[in-house]
């Protein structure tokens, strides 16, 4: 027998090199019963017949004589020729199928078993005698079989075990023209199997779809033509869009409608329709039920329907039906009854996307070949008629042929199995069409990811493995990685299913029912659990069930009986095969993190990251949604893995499942890009450490993975170590030689701060150089420098001392205490300074530190000089920052700022008051105060403040004093409060209750030391109403404020009697009431009058400072009081009576030219007539209080008659009166320059708008305007 010749022919040269009697009597034995069993199968070789009346009997002779003349032969014929049920039985009589078996392969196992049971019965023996057939999970073939029906997967798996394909002598390759990968790898094998073996025979049988091609691949082997039943079919072209203007473009479905009633008028027959896809057939169905044609059963035809489904197709029927059918009834199945097709001429092609790495659903026009197939359905009972919908000269252009799936799918599981048979590279190997490279390519990417090739595309023991069993690569991976994660059992059941059609039906006229049976087995996280789920379900009712109860169970569930025994046949076919490979099953459940990672490893290439918009970014840039059909579509996961890709109206992820992205790190290790960046120095690990960004296919997995820097590139972190730990003093270590170095350059540093100078300090690359000299190369971190210095240390404990000659350029001999001092005094308060040097910087320059307690004691004036070293430099900015016209006067700048120094006396007056002063000696030029521009100096020309807190901690920091007053205002006085109860300064001196002057004398100020600081507080007399506080104050001005209206109070409490009294007798009180009624109460007017009349009666000759001069004036002033207030309440009486005529005048409509003018008067009432203006405004001026009223009112007279000379006037007066307005905002008591300044330029307003009233002074714009400079 030819499959013992090999074996046999070893032993004898075994026995040839090592002679050995025993040996050779056993193998003559084994040779005698393999010529035996031959023998015996030529004696019972069976007789066969032919029925006469299918085309290929005619034609048997010529294909036995082909047969015996050629060892391949190529039979075509359309189906109905008898060629797949005649040819094995013309083998027979031709005297094949004695030295092995005849093989006879089809496409699909349905037909396998079909075809072998046809041929048995015509052979008339049992199935599994001399007819065989083995299928998947299924075999019944016996030693005595001859012909041996098989699916061309079979064929490929005996490969594994049977390379010479020894146990065949004859090898039928049915239905070629599918081209489907199995058929194309055979045709492949064989070619180079062929030479090897001479006696085996092959017959490759084709429909008339490009014989040819199969004869030029097997070295232009004979082609025999065998001539099928058909009748002739018409064909007629009816085109959806018009071919010339009379025409009208139609829909699909408006087309299929007129078809279908064009066909009726034929006469009787069932119609099929071919379209691309379910929704197109739902439409369709959906379509022709409203169209109502008569006495029609319209029925649906595609491979997810379930059998029952399918099986209505091939049921008897009355009338007419229409079968709506996608491409599965091109050759697939054969519908009964058809006398006309309509095509649509479009079928939905599975298509793989070598770039996308996804498996595209495109809906395609049809090639020719397919065209006239679906032509010839048609043609089977009768004559027949093809309408398509579609030009002829579209069906002309279009491609002769389908495209083999070789070209359109992933070759991973042929390159394995090529690589596991070791038949060499696959653009090698004989393909009837050589697929494209970058589909090799891609296969062997695909096998990377699975780890099941190494770098060099060889095989490895992985790959070999994953090879060992019978479904797709990545399935396999997942069942060996499960069994590493200990969930084989769970992993087992959802790659079966994986393997299979799903068992859960979804009908169309019971699609909700369906998913409502369906929902109790999703899982919120993984639909791969349902699959888990719903078995456990099922072999739960198995244990309880018949088998008619379990099929009606799966009815009414929706559960396809026929598919559920497919999945429980893989399911039991790789169980067994894993068991022979050692492979064991968990017996605990699986949790859901190692199972699904064991799933993982298979679809590395199927993650997707969620955006905002709940669309997916995936692998190699690629964006999808997840199935609407998941249990996950509603509430979709960050991260997930799916099944697959499918691409129809988009990109779809089925089958998917909630993944963490660790899971990817680990499992796709050897395949994530990482990109390294940001080293930097990590201080409290003493490592260099950097940021790795991983990405998978581009898909960021990890944006920022914290590494260790030394383990990738140890010589750039060995740099970076040095640079920080040592150089930049970033490290933490007790070492003698660092902190020896790092005080060295500490001060070295606080020289070139101090002199704001970078020439005394050597440069880095020096201070670095000293190191890199001395480290190894292999010293990169904190433990291994350490290691390190201890050993040298022993022999040399300052061998990496620096020397002060060693980090110095020269000897900075101009920095000294005097210039540059440790301490500054900023008047009211002596505080320590820092230096800092990095312009740019907020911290460049010199900073004062301060508590905040002691903001308000900083005199602005002491703190405009700086310190004595940076004097000159500041000097010579202000004089280069005045206008040209100034500054040609001091030229050079720098010589006049020298000059200048040396005679000015620091903290005496502003700074710029004493440079315009010494100036004008030196010129007789006058700088006017506005000239200059200090807010244009350099930052570290103007003192930086740093506020803390008691702690040390910073508040706020600043240049602006101001700014930083008013930001911590809040707590400045709590703090100077705590720092002064710390210095015990107000014991003995703060009181509380006063309500006589019994305390002594009142001091100006006290010191405080708290905190580093020398401070200076101020006593101050507090106003509580009822009684009067003594408090120590951190400002001068707003002490002596409060000690003002302290005073008064205790006046007031003195002479509480004369007060009551005066309070109930003011004259006329009721009518000033009445008139000043819109600017305040009645009650604030009587206290402001109170508070004037004790102010001018008591102290207008100024503020006692101790008891005897608070009695005294009280004895002075009390006889005084009433007279007092009547002057006041006379002078009120007379202004209210000018003020309310105004306020009654303004108030009215205005004109619009009065607008701006109308604004401008009663900004000047608002600083006139306001709460608390009786005390506030001198007498002298309450007494020309009337006279500015009255001159208002004329203004109002003229500006009916003279608005653009009112708008000429108030321009000259606006930027005084704003200047004059700032002036006064910023000060808490303005000094009497600046009161002056504002009560004349309300003598300006009488000059200008009323003359006639006089003022008390000659007063100008010009005049103004030289006094504004004054100030």
């Amino acid at each position: 027998m030819q499959r013992d010749r090999h074996r046999l022919r070893r032993r004898l040269k075994r026995l040839a090199r090592q002679p050995d009697a025993a040996a050779r009597e056993q193998l003559a034995q084994a040779i005698e019963a393999s010529a035996a069993t031959r023998q015996a199968r030529l004696d019972n070789l069976p007789r066969v017949t032919y029925p006469e009346e299918l085309p290929v009997s005619g034609r048997r002779e010529a294909i036995r004589e082909a047969l015996e003349q050629h060892q391949v032969i190529i039979v075509c014929g359309e189906t109905g020729s008898g060629k797949t049920t005649q040819l094995p039985k013309i083998c027979l009589e031709a005297g094949r199928g004695v030295n092995g078996y005849i093989g006879h392969t089809q496409p699909r196992r349905i037909a396998a078993r079909a075809v072998a049971t046809r041929i048995a019965e015509e052979m008339n023996t049992p199935l599994g005698a001399q007819v065989g057939f083995k299928v998947r999970f299924s075999e019944h073939v016996s030693a005595e079989s001859y012909v041996k029906l098989m699916t061309d997967g079979i064929l490929l798996a005996e490969i594994q075990h049977d390379r010479f394909l020894d146990a065949y002598d004859t090898l039928i390759i049915d239905e070629a023209h599918e081209r489907s990968l199995n058929i194309d790898f055979l045709l492949g094998y064989l070619r180079q199997l062929l030479p090897r073996r001479p006696d085996l025979k092959v017959i490759i049988t084709s429909a008339t779809i490009d014989p040819e091609r199969f004869a030029k691949h097997f070295g232009d082997a004979p082609i025999i033509e065998v001539s099928g039943r058909t009748y002739p079919v018409e064909v007629r072209y009816r085109p959806l869009h018009g071919e010339n203007e009379d025409e009208r473009d139609r829909d699909l479905q408006q087309a299929i409608r007129e078809a279908v009633d064009e066909l009726a008028e034929e006469g009787l027959g069932d119609i099929l329709v071919f379209l691309p896809g379910e929704r197109e057939i739902r439409e369709t169905a959906e379509s022709l039920r409203k169209h109502h044609p008569k006495h029609t059963e319209i029925l649906p035809l595609y491979a997810r329907l379930s059998a029952s489904e399918q099986n209505r197709v091939f049921a008897p029927h009355t009338g007419r039906r229409i079968v709506l059918a996608t491409n599965v009834a091109e050759t697939s199945l054969t519908v009964p009854g058809i006398r006309y097709v309509i095509d649509t001429g479009l079928a939905r092609l599975s298509r793989y996307s070598w770039r996308a790495k996804v498996q595209r659903l495109p809906i395609e026009p049809v090639s020719q070949a397919s065209a006239n197939q679906r032509k010839g359905r048609c043609g089977r009972v009768a004559e027949g008629i093809c309408i398509r919908l579609y030009s002829e000269d579209d069906f002309n252009n279009r491609p002769e042929f389908t495209d083999p799936e070789i070209l359109r799918t992933n070759l991973a599981s042929v390159i394995l199995q090529m690589a596991q048979l070791g038949l060499g590279e696959p653009g090698d190997f004989p393909f009837v069409e050589p697929p494209d490279s970058r589909l090799i390519k891609d296969g062997y990417n695909l096998l990377h990811e699975l780890n099941a090739v190494d770098a060099g595309n060889r095989i490895t023991p992985l790959g070999k493995k994953i090879a060992q069993l019978p479904i797709d690569p990545r399935l396999a991976r997942m069942l060996l990685a499960a069994q590493q994660e200990g969930c084989l059992r769970e992993a087992l059941i959802i790659v079966s299913a994986l393997s299979i059609q799903d068992p859960r039906e979804r009908p169309h006229d019971f699609q909700q029912a369906a998913d409502e049976k369906h929902k109790r087995f999703a899982d919120e996280h993984s639909d791969f659990l349902a699959h888990v789920n719903l078995w456990d379900y099922l072999h739960e009712q198995m244990r309880h069930l018949t088998q008619n109860k379990l099929r009606k169970l799966c009815r009414d569930e929706f559960i396809s009986y026929i598919r559920l025994r497919e999945w429980h046949d893989v399911h039991r076919q790789l169980r067994a095969q894993l068991k022979d490979m050692g492979v064991r099953e968990n017996e605990q459940p699986a949790e859901y993190a190692p199972l699904h990672r064991a799933l993982l490893t298979g679809l590395l290439g199927n993650i997707g990251y969620r955006d905002e918009d709940r669309e997916f970014m995936g692998a190699r840039n690629r964006k999808f949604l997840v199935f609407p059909g998941s249990g996950l579509s509603k509430k979709p996961p960050k991260w997930l893995m799916a099944a697959e890709l499918v691409e129809t109206s988009r990109l779809f992820a089925r089958t998917v499942a909630k993944i963490e992205p660790q899971w990817v790190e680990e499992l796709a290790a050897h395949l994530i890009h990482h990109h390294y960046y940001e080293p930097h120095w990590q201080r409290r690990r003493a490592q260099v450490g950097a940021y790795d960004r991983l990405t998978l296919y581009g898909l960021v997995i990890n944006p920022n993975r914290r590494v260790n820097y030394s383990q990738i590139n140890p010589k750039e972190a060995r740099e970076i170590f040095i640079r920080h730990a040592l150089v930049y003093g970033e490290y933490e270590t007790k070492a003698p030689f660092f902190l020896h170095n790092r005080q060295l350059i500490e001060d070295v540093e606080d020289l070139e701060a101090r002199s704001r100078r970078r020439d005394i300090m050597v440069d880095e690359e020096t201070l670095y150089g000293f190191y890199d000299r001395r480290l190894p190369a292999d010293v990169c971190n904190g433990p291994g420098f350490e290691a390190w210095r201890r050993e040298i240390e022993r022999d040399d404990p300052q061998a990496l001392f620096f020397t002060r000659e060693e980090v110095m350029q020269h000897t900075a001999a101009g920095v000294t205490a005097a210039q540059f001092p440790d301490v500054i005094d900023l008047g009211g308060l002596r505080a320590p300074v820092s230096y800092h040097f990095e312009p740019g910087s907020d911290e460049d320059g010199v900073t004062v530190t301060l508590p905040v307690g002691g903001l308000n004691q900083v005199d602005a004036a002491r703190a405009d000089w700086l310190v004595p070293g940076l004097i000159e430099e500041k000097l010579t900015a202000l004089i280069r920052g005045l206008p040209k016209a100034l500054r040609r006067h001091f030229v050079p700048a720098p010589d006049f700022a020298r000059a200048c120094l040396e005679a000015l006396t620091p903290g005496e007056t502003r700074l710029t008051e004493a440079l315009a002063a010494r100036l004008k000696q030196m010129t007789g030029v006058d700088v006017p105060p506005g000239a200059w521009a200090e807010d244009q100096l350099e930052p570290h020309l103007r003192l930086r403040y740093r506020v803390v807190d008691a702690s040390g901690g910073t508040l706020a920091a600043g240049r602006d004093l101001d700014a930083l007053q008013a930001q911590l205002g809040g707590r400045i006085a709590e703090q100077f409060e705590t720092l002064q109860a710390q210095a015990g300064t107000a014991e003995g001196l703060e009181r509380e209750g006063l309500t006589a002057w019994d305390f002594g004398a009142l001091p100006e100020t006290v010191e405080i030391e708290g905190q580093g600081i020398r401070m200076t507080g101020y006593p101050a007399l507090i106003d509580e109403k009822d009684t009067v506080a003594l408090r120590v104050l951190d400002n001068p001005e707003e002490a002596r404020e409060a000690t003002r209206d302290g005073i008064l109070r205790l006046a007031r409490l003195a002479l509480a009697e004369q007060e009551k009294h005066l309070a109930k007798n003011l004259p006329g009180i009721d009518r000033l009431c009445l008139q000043l009624a819109t600017v305040g109460n009645c009650q604030g007017l009587k206290e402001d009058i109170l508070r004037a009349a004790f102010t001018q009666a008591l102290f207008a000759d100024g503020w006692p400072t101790d008891a005897a001069g608070f009695a005294a004036a009280l004895e002075a002033g009390r006889g005084e009081l009433f007279a007092t207030a009547e002057t006041l309440c006379g002078l009120l009486a007379t202004a209210l009576a000018e003020f309310n005529p105004i306020r009654q005048r303004i108030k009215k409509n205005l004109p619009f030219t009065w607008i701006d003018a109308v604004a401008d008067i009663r900004d000047q009432l608002d600083h006139l007539v306001y709460p608390g203006f009786v005390t506030a405004t001198p007498v002298h001026r309450l007494r020309q209080l009337p006279r500015y009223l009255k001159a208002i009112s004329r203004r109002l007279d003229r500006l009916e008659s003279q608005p653009d000379k009112d708008r000429h006037l108030r321009i000259d007066i606006e930027p005084l009166w704003e200047d004059c307005k700032r002036r006064l905002a910023a000060t808490r008591e303005p000094d009497a320059a600046l009161l002056d300044y504002r009560w004349q330029i309300e003598e300006l307003r009488v000059s200008l708008f009323a003359q006639e009233l006089g003022t008390e002074r000659p007063v100008s714009v010009q005049r103004l305007e030289k006094q504004r400079k004054a100030l």
